[in-house]
Protein backbone atom coordinates (compact mmCIF):
# COMPACT_ATOMS: atom_id res chain seq x y z
CA UNK A 1 0.00 0.00 0.00
CA UNK A 2 1.48 3.40 -0.79
CA UNK A 3 1.96 5.56 2.30
CA UNK A 4 -1.00 8.21 3.01
CA UNK A 5 0.09 11.56 4.35
CA UNK A 6 -1.61 13.22 6.63
CA UNK A 7 -3.28 16.56 4.44
CA UNK A 8 -4.49 19.48 5.76
CA UNK A 9 -6.00 22.09 3.32
CA UNK A 10 -6.53 25.86 5.30
CA UNK A 11 -10.27 26.80 5.86
CA UNK A 12 -9.53 30.43 4.29
CA UNK A 13 -10.87 30.91 1.20
CA UNK A 14 -7.88 30.62 -1.73
CA UNK A 15 -9.70 31.85 -4.55
CA UNK A 16 -7.94 35.29 -4.97
CA UNK A 17 -4.76 33.62 -5.16
CA UNK A 18 -3.21 32.67 -7.94
CA UNK A 19 -2.66 28.72 -8.46
CA UNK A 20 1.31 28.85 -7.52
CA UNK A 21 0.72 30.90 -4.50
CA UNK A 22 -1.74 28.69 -2.61
CA UNK A 23 -0.95 26.37 0.29
CA UNK A 24 -1.49 23.47 2.23
CA UNK A 25 -0.04 21.51 5.09
CA UNK A 26 1.36 18.37 5.64
CA UNK A 27 1.35 16.77 9.23
CA UNK A 28 4.39 14.77 10.03
CA UNK A 29 4.66 13.81 13.70
CA UNK A 30 4.35 16.35 15.85
CA UNK A 31 5.52 19.15 12.76
CA UNK A 32 3.00 20.39 10.44
CA UNK A 33 4.52 21.62 7.19
CA UNK A 34 3.62 24.29 5.19
CA UNK A 35 4.17 23.76 1.14
CA UNK A 36 2.73 25.95 -1.62
CA UNK A 37 1.24 23.83 -4.39
CA UNK A 38 4.52 24.90 -6.59
CA UNK A 39 6.57 23.84 -4.30
CA UNK A 40 7.96 20.66 -6.18
CA UNK A 41 11.27 20.18 -4.81
CA UNK A 42 9.86 19.30 -1.03
CA UNK A 43 6.50 17.63 -2.12
CA UNK A 44 8.42 15.15 -4.64
CA UNK A 45 10.65 14.36 -1.95
CA UNK A 46 7.62 12.50 0.02
CA UNK A 47 6.54 9.52 -2.00
CA UNK A 48 3.12 9.82 -3.23
CA UNK A 49 2.06 13.39 -2.05
CA UNK A 50 2.21 14.53 -5.24
CA UNK A 51 -0.62 12.04 -6.43
CA UNK A 52 -2.13 12.16 -3.41
CA UNK A 53 -2.94 16.32 -3.31
CA UNK A 54 -3.58 16.86 -7.44
CA UNK A 55 -4.82 13.33 -8.35
CA UNK A 56 -6.84 12.07 -5.24
CA UNK A 57 -7.51 15.21 -3.75
CA UNK A 58 -7.97 17.81 -6.53
CA UNK A 59 -8.96 15.30 -9.38
CA UNK A 60 -6.98 16.67 -12.20
CA UNK A 61 -7.09 15.39 -15.05
CA UNK A 62 -4.70 16.48 -17.42
CA UNK A 63 -2.24 13.99 -18.21
CA UNK A 64 -4.86 11.70 -19.43
CA UNK A 65 -6.93 14.45 -21.34
CA UNK A 66 -3.73 15.55 -23.73
CA UNK A 67 -2.61 12.16 -23.82
CA UNK A 68 -5.59 11.10 -25.02
CA UNK A 69 -6.28 13.76 -27.57
CA UNK A 70 -2.38 13.05 -28.85
CA UNK A 71 -3.17 9.60 -29.51
CA UNK A 72 -6.22 10.53 -30.86
CA UNK A 73 -5.25 12.53 -33.48
CA UNK A 74 -2.06 10.83 -33.96
CA UNK A 75 -4.47 7.80 -34.76
CA UNK A 76 -6.52 9.83 -37.51
CA UNK A 77 -2.68 10.84 -39.22
CA UNK A 78 -0.05 8.94 -40.94
CA UNK A 79 2.30 8.73 -38.34
CA UNK A 80 2.21 5.66 -35.94
CA UNK A 81 2.19 6.29 -32.14
CA UNK A 82 4.79 3.42 -31.68
CA UNK A 83 7.37 5.65 -33.85
CA UNK A 84 7.32 8.36 -31.79
CA UNK A 85 10.67 9.90 -30.18
CA UNK A 86 9.05 12.01 -27.11
CA UNK A 87 10.72 15.19 -25.03
CA UNK A 88 8.40 15.28 -22.34
CA UNK A 89 8.93 18.88 -20.62
CA UNK A 90 8.28 19.76 -17.50
CA UNK A 91 8.29 15.46 -17.28
CA UNK A 92 8.40 15.76 -12.58
CA UNK A 93 7.77 12.57 -11.19
CA UNK A 94 7.24 11.12 -14.76
CA UNK A 95 2.77 10.64 -14.87
CA UNK A 96 2.91 12.12 -18.25
CA UNK A 97 6.21 9.69 -18.81
CA UNK A 98 4.06 6.66 -17.94
CA UNK A 99 0.99 7.49 -19.70
CA UNK A 100 3.24 8.01 -22.98
CA UNK A 101 4.75 4.53 -22.48
CA UNK A 102 1.84 2.77 -22.04
CA UNK A 103 0.75 4.14 -25.39
CA UNK A 104 4.27 2.66 -27.07
CA UNK A 105 6.25 5.37 -27.95
CA UNK A 106 9.46 4.53 -29.43
CA UNK A 107 11.64 6.88 -27.13
CA UNK A 108 11.12 8.98 -24.16
CA UNK A 109 13.33 11.36 -23.01
CA UNK A 110 12.20 13.48 -19.90
CA UNK A 111 13.44 17.00 -18.83
CA UNK A 112 12.74 19.21 -15.63
CA UNK A 113 14.58 21.49 -13.88
CA UNK A 114 14.65 20.62 -10.31
CA UNK A 115 16.88 17.15 -9.33
CA UNK A 116 14.19 16.18 -7.49
CA UNK A 117 11.88 15.53 -9.65
CA UNK A 118 13.96 13.09 -11.47
CA UNK A 119 14.97 11.38 -8.18
CA UNK A 120 11.45 10.94 -7.22
CA UNK A 121 10.66 9.52 -11.02
CA UNK A 122 13.43 7.15 -10.86
CA UNK A 123 11.98 6.30 -7.45
CA UNK A 124 8.33 6.11 -8.12
CA UNK A 125 8.53 4.60 -12.18
CA UNK A 126 12.12 3.71 -12.85
CA UNK A 127 12.41 2.65 -16.57
CA UNK A 128 9.63 5.23 -17.93
CA UNK A 129 12.16 7.22 -19.48
CA UNK A 130 14.88 6.06 -21.35
CA UNK A 131 16.77 9.46 -20.28
CA UNK A 132 16.09 11.90 -18.13
CA UNK A 133 17.66 15.32 -18.48
CA UNK A 134 17.88 18.08 -15.32
CA UNK A 135 18.11 21.51 -16.83
CA UNK A 136 17.69 25.00 -16.97
CA UNK A 137 16.24 24.96 -20.78
CA UNK A 138 16.71 28.78 -20.85
CA UNK A 139 20.74 28.02 -20.58
CA UNK A 140 21.64 25.05 -22.36
CA UNK A 141 25.00 24.13 -22.61
CA UNK A 142 26.05 23.63 -26.41
CA UNK A 143 27.04 20.00 -25.38
CA UNK A 144 23.47 19.32 -23.83
CA UNK A 145 21.72 20.87 -26.97
CA UNK A 146 23.97 18.31 -29.08
CA UNK A 147 22.94 15.23 -26.86
CA UNK A 148 19.37 16.27 -26.96
CA UNK A 149 19.29 16.97 -30.68
CA UNK A 150 20.87 13.26 -31.06
CA UNK A 151 17.37 11.68 -30.09
CA UNK A 152 15.38 12.92 -33.16
CA UNK A 153 12.48 14.36 -31.13
CA UNK A 154 9.26 14.31 -33.34
CA UNK A 155 7.02 15.19 -30.13
CA UNK A 156 6.71 17.23 -27.66
CA UNK A 157 4.25 17.38 -24.29
CA UNK A 158 4.39 19.49 -21.62
CA UNK A 159 1.50 18.90 -18.99
CA UNK A 160 0.64 21.06 -15.97
CA UNK A 161 4.16 22.86 -16.50
CA UNK A 162 3.55 26.17 -18.42
CA UNK A 163 3.11 29.35 -17.22
CA UNK A 164 3.29 30.57 -13.53
CA UNK A 165 6.76 31.28 -14.00
CA UNK A 166 7.84 27.18 -14.22
CA UNK A 167 8.12 26.64 -17.58
CA UNK A 168 8.90 30.36 -18.84
CA UNK A 169 8.63 31.77 -22.55
CA UNK A 170 11.93 31.08 -23.03
CA UNK A 171 12.73 27.39 -21.77
CA UNK A 172 9.35 25.56 -24.22
CA UNK A 173 10.66 27.95 -26.71
CA UNK A 174 13.67 26.10 -26.75
CA UNK A 175 12.32 22.70 -26.26
CA UNK A 176 10.05 23.39 -29.48
CA UNK A 177 13.11 23.95 -31.56
CA UNK A 178 14.13 20.07 -30.85
CA UNK A 179 11.42 19.18 -32.38
CA UNK A 180 11.44 18.15 -36.55
CA UNK A 181 9.50 19.65 -39.10
CA UNK A 182 6.43 17.70 -39.20
CA UNK A 183 6.88 16.61 -35.51
CA UNK A 184 4.16 17.05 -32.90
CA UNK A 185 3.30 19.28 -29.80
CA UNK A 186 0.99 18.86 -27.10
CA UNK A 187 0.67 20.90 -23.82
CA UNK A 188 -2.07 22.27 -22.03
CA UNK A 189 -2.59 25.77 -20.67
CA UNK A 190 -4.24 27.92 -18.32
CA UNK A 191 -7.51 29.25 -19.96
CA UNK A 192 -6.86 32.64 -19.07
CA UNK A 193 -3.62 32.27 -20.77
CA UNK A 194 -5.90 32.30 -24.32
CA UNK A 195 -7.15 35.78 -23.44
CA UNK A 196 -5.95 39.01 -24.59
CA UNK A 197 -6.99 40.44 -21.12
CA UNK A 198 -3.97 38.90 -19.91
CA UNK A 199 -0.71 40.31 -20.94
CA UNK A 200 2.27 38.35 -19.22
CA UNK A 201 5.04 37.32 -21.32
CA UNK A 202 3.84 33.45 -21.49
CA UNK A 203 0.53 34.41 -22.69
CA UNK A 204 1.58 36.53 -25.39
CA UNK A 205 3.94 34.08 -26.24
CA UNK A 206 1.20 31.27 -26.97
CA UNK A 207 -1.11 33.41 -28.43
CA UNK A 208 1.59 34.44 -31.33
CA UNK A 209 2.83 30.57 -31.50
CA UNK A 210 -0.85 29.20 -32.13
CA UNK A 211 -1.52 32.02 -34.85
CA UNK A 212 1.37 31.52 -36.61
CA UNK A 213 2.53 29.58 -39.60
CA UNK A 214 4.70 27.61 -37.66
CA UNK A 215 2.34 25.10 -36.06
CA UNK A 216 -0.66 23.51 -37.35
CA UNK A 217 -3.40 23.05 -34.51
CA UNK A 218 -5.05 19.90 -35.01
CA UNK A 219 -7.17 19.93 -31.72
CA UNK A 220 -7.63 22.79 -29.26
CA UNK A 221 -10.24 21.81 -26.01
CA UNK A 222 -11.24 23.33 -22.96
CA UNK A 223 -11.78 21.14 -20.08
CA UNK A 224 -11.73 20.67 -16.90
CA UNK A 225 -8.04 20.77 -15.20
CA UNK A 226 -8.88 19.83 -11.39
CA UNK A 227 -11.14 21.39 -8.81
CA UNK A 228 -9.29 24.30 -6.62
CA UNK A 229 -9.17 23.16 -2.61
CA UNK A 230 -13.13 25.04 -2.37
CA UNK A 231 -13.91 22.44 -4.84
CA UNK A 232 -14.64 25.26 -8.06
CA UNK A 233 -13.54 23.20 -11.71
CA UNK A 234 -10.59 25.41 -12.53
CA UNK A 235 -10.45 25.02 -16.53
CA UNK A 236 -7.68 24.37 -19.28
CA UNK A 237 -6.96 24.31 -23.20
CA UNK A 238 -5.22 21.40 -24.22
CA UNK A 239 -3.53 21.82 -27.73
CA UNK A 240 -2.22 19.35 -29.84
CA UNK A 241 -0.35 20.70 -33.06
CA UNK A 242 2.29 20.26 -35.76
CA UNK A 243 5.24 21.62 -36.53
CA UNK A 244 4.74 22.73 -39.77
CA UNK A 245 8.30 24.88 -40.38
CA UNK A 246 11.30 25.92 -38.44
CA UNK A 247 10.92 28.68 -36.33
CA UNK A 248 13.19 31.73 -36.04
CA UNK A 249 15.95 31.64 -33.25
CA UNK A 250 14.09 35.62 -32.94
CA UNK A 251 11.17 34.78 -32.84
CA UNK A 252 10.75 35.96 -29.08
CA UNK A 253 12.22 38.91 -30.14
CA UNK A 254 10.74 39.69 -32.80
CA UNK A 255 7.12 39.32 -30.52
CA UNK A 256 8.78 41.65 -27.61
CA UNK A 257 9.11 38.31 -25.63
CA UNK A 258 11.21 38.01 -22.96
CA UNK A 259 14.73 39.35 -22.19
Amino acid sequence: MPHRHRIQFPPHDANNLEQDEVTFHVVEGERRLELRFHDYDQIYLRPGLYEQVFYDRLKCTSPKKVGELLKRTLDGSEKNFTEMRVLDLGAGNGMMGELLKSYGVARLVGADIIPEAKDACYRDRPGVYDEYYVADFTNLKPELVEEISDWSIDCLTSVAALGFGDIPPEAFFQSLQFVAKGGWVAFNIKETFLDRSDTSGFSRFIRELIFSKYLDIHHIERYRHRLSMEGTPLYYFALVAQKTADIPNDFLQANGIGS
